[in-house]
Parts: C-alpha cells; structure tokens; sequence
C-alpha cells in the first residue's frame, strides 16, 4: 500500500509539475477568452461530469454559437472515446494507463493531460454507524475483504457491505491503487454505475461503507476521516485538507486530449482554470487549481 503522506506529496508535486507546464504553453489562463463558434465533445469520468457540465454551460454564455456536449461513463471510457476519435476531450479521475496512451500513439497522437481540479475521495457510511475514522489499512482490509464486520473495528455485530464503482470508473481505480495496495475487491462488493447511486445506497444501508468524490457529498451519509497509520491523526477530508496534504486519499483531476487541442478546446481549458472556473468548482465542492 503506498504510504498516505508520500501520496499527499505526490499529489502536491504531480500538481505543481502539471501547472507549470501548462503555464509554459499558455494552458491556463486568469479570465474566458472569446472564441470561435464550434463544438466539442467531451467524455469520461462521472467524478468529473456535474463539474465540466457545469463549466460547459458557464463557457456557452461567454462564447455565442459554442456547442459543448458533457457524457459520463467513466474515465476509461472517455479515454476509449479519445482513442476512437469518439471525443475531443477526456475526463478523468486517475492517470491515463500505459495501455491507453500506447493505443493513442499508435493512432499517431500523443496524449496530453490537464489538472483541471483536485479532489478527495470520500470514505462513507450509514449515519447510525457510530464509526468515525479509519486508518489506511483498516480501509484496505475492508474493501479486499480481509475485515468482514464493523464489530471487528469497534463498531456494531453487523457485516459489512462494501459499495464500489463499476470497473470502468477511474475512481474504482484509483482506490484499488492508493488504498488498497492493487488488490482486488472483495468478491461481494455490489458495484454500483455513478456517485449518487453509492449515495443513495449507502443512505439506506446500516452495514455499507462506499466511496464518492468531494462533490457528491450530501448529509444522507456519514463521512470518516482517515489516518495514514495508527500513529497518525485521523484526517477529515475537505478543500483545505486536500491542499495542505493531509489528507491522505486526495488526487488531482484532469482533462486529456489527443496532442495539444485546438483552439477551441484549449479555450476551454483555460476557462476550467481561470477565475471564473475556479469559482464555479469550488462552488461544486471540489478543489480549485490555477492562478
């Protein structure tokens, strides 16, 4: 399992590298610029698809005869909709996969990713759970299955039900990496297809415990702070948490594309990460990024 402070440093480096970057090529901007009339597809990732429609409808107003079309499905199937010239855009919640990128090049595109936002993964439960935090190791046992009831962590004699994205969620494959250490899920868990079904579900389930990112949080669950280790605090998760690193299952957000992007679509990054973006994703509860 990686070690939790080193992925909030990691997080924290792999951000700085990225803006920088894209502050070299004039990727991210203060303030919408005019463009072009046109229209963009963008695909992917469902942590992602309420923040970039709501970017997409912000960016329309500001740009007359501009069409932008918002899908969800999954980060893996955004990338796949990038490979197949299916999009001009991916959403995703975690890095693209060597196969994924090999798949591009070989269609003579280079892959180019975006940190548009940051963002926490929320561990949840019942709100009658009287569970208030877990460390890294403790969530790992619980997802792979190796801890089969809460009464096991000083909760009640009840089983445990683990909810979890679908396999095309880069969210599913995010934890599996940083939490869990690349071991697999538990043969029961009940994989779920968006954020607000794991919501929902665990709101009615006094066993469950799920995941969802930042933006989906809602009062209907309980939200555990997490530990690194027993030795270390446990950490709630939050906008100031994810930026100071202390909270140790935080990551950033990105949009890919297919070699630089046209104009359009570079206009609309920049507007991701521009004053007027930067408010509209805190406003939807995930971490802003840009200058």
């Amino acid at each position: 399992m990686r070690n939790g402070r080193t992925l909030g440093r990691a997080v924290t480096m792999w951000l700085a590298l990225a803006l920088a970057m894209a502050a070299a090529v004039g990727m991210v901007s203060g303030c919408a610029k005019e463009t072009a009339a046109g229209s963009l597809v963008v695909k992917g990732s469902d942590t992602l698809v309420n923040l970039s429609a709501a970017w997409a409808e912000a960016f329309m107003e500001a740009n007359e005869g501009v069409e932008i079309s918002v899908q969800g499905g999954g980060s893996s199937t955004g990338f796949k909709a990038l490979i197949d010239g299916m999009a001009d855009l991916a959403n995703a919640s975690r890095p693209i996969k060597d196969s994924e990128r090999q798949a591009l090049e070989a269609k003579g595109k280079v892959p180019v990713a975006h940190v548009v936002a940051c963002d926490a993964v929320n561990m949840v439960v019942h709100p009658s759970n009287p569970i208030r935090s877990l460390t890294m190791q403790q969530l790992s046992a619980i997802l792979t299955g190796q801890v089969t009831n809460w009464k096991s962590l000083g909760g009640e004699d009840r089983p445990i039900t683990v909810y979890s994205r679908e396999t095309s969620s880069g969210t599913y494959a995010f934890v599996r990496e940083h939490v869990m250490g690349d071991q697999d899920y538990v043969f029961s868990a009940r994989l779920m297809p968006s954020s607000e079904s794991i919501l929902q579900a665990v709101s009615q389930d006094a066993t469950a415990i799920g995941y969802v990112g930042l933006g989906y949080v809602t009062e209907a669950v309980r939200v555990l702070a997490v530990a690194v280790d027993d030795a270390s605090p446990a950490v709630p998760p939050s906008i100031e948490t994810v930026n100071d690193g202390s909270y140790p299952v935080a990551r950033p957000l990105f949009v890919y594309s297919a070699g630089e992007p046209g104009d359009l679509g570079k206009a609309f990054i920049e507007f991701c990460t521009s004053e007027a973006g930067r408010a509209i994703t805190e406003e939807m509860g995930f971490v802003p990024v840009g200058s």
